[in-house]
């Protein structure tokens, strides 16, 4: 995949109205993207994702046999298709439908209507997920960091991962809360944390609280992903002592330039 650029991306589009297949169509020849198609239903896109993968899978999210959330979830599920990317464009606004798409791990969520440069973003940020350039994390031997991924959604801890491996860190331990979490941090040392903010048993805020004041990893860099929009909530968690937060749904450059600033400042 070395040399791979926006025009070589494969990509399959489920769209059912034939007004917004026109749009996005538009959209993708302007980017000079000919490899291309369509599906009008979730289950066909499903099928043919089998016999061969996408690079990228774009998706409204009302479908006539399913939802997008209900694809996102069953690539996710599925051995052979969960990494494939995924993009969201929709107009919906319910976190109903919203906050599992966040938590499954997608490239963007694109409004309805939306520019041809926010699509031209997200599809740069699947080629960073693809073919991850390493030069902003140069100055860290990667390979050796150990890191502590906790999240209690499992679809969400996936994602995290396969971004963390594409950069290069292969030590990486998994924890479903706060507590889980402790029992790590108990056991052995880590060079970073990755954690989810609303979680049960114990939060990402009473987490980083934890590690800053009682844990004997006290200076350990956090980095906080999150999909919470209330600002005094934010504000709480940033006081709690965390290196740097993001939101959900990350891309990839964003995290990558985010872990270099917090393990080397």
């Amino acid at each position: 995949m070395d040399g791979i650029t926006v025009a070589d991306l494969a990509i399959w589009v489920i769209e059912p109205s034939s007004t917004q297949r026109r749009i996005i169509e538009g959209h993708l020849e302007a980017l000079g993207i000919s490899k291309t198609q369509w599906f009008k239903n979730g289950q066909s896109a499903l099928n043919d994702m089998h016999q061969f993968q996408p690079d990228l899978v774009i998706s409204a999210m009302h479908l006539p046999d399913m939802t997008g959330t209900e694809l996102v979830q069953a690539m996710r599920d599925d051995q052979a298709i969960e990494a494939i990317p995924f993009m969201l464009v929709s107009s919906e606004t319910s976190d109903y439908y919203l906050e599992p798409i966040r938590q499954a791990g997608v490239i963007a969520m694109l409004p309805k209507p939306f520019q041809g440069e926010d699509l031209k973003r997200a599809l740069y940020s699947t080629l960073d997920f693809i073919t991850p350039d390493h030069e902003a994390l140069a100055d860290v031997v990667l390979d050796d960091l150990k890191v502590l991924v906790v999240d209690d959604s499992k679809t969400a801890r996936s994602h995290i991962k396969r971004v963390l491996t594409n950069l290069g860190m292969d030590d990486i331990t998994e924890a479903v809360d706060g507590r889980k979490a402790i029992e790590q941090l108990q056991q052995q040392f880590f060079d970073l944390i990755v954690t989810d903010y609303n979680m049960p048993e114990m939060d990402g805020k009473e987490l980083t609280t934890y590690v800053r004041e009682k844990s004997n990893q006290r200076s350990i860099p956090i980095l906080m992903v999150t999909s919470e929009a209330n600002n005094s909530y934010l504000s709480g968690i940033k006081q709690s002592g965390v290196s740097a937060m993001c939101d959900k749904p990350f891309d990839p450059a964003t995290v990558k330039a985010m872990i270099s600033k917090i393990l080397t400042t």
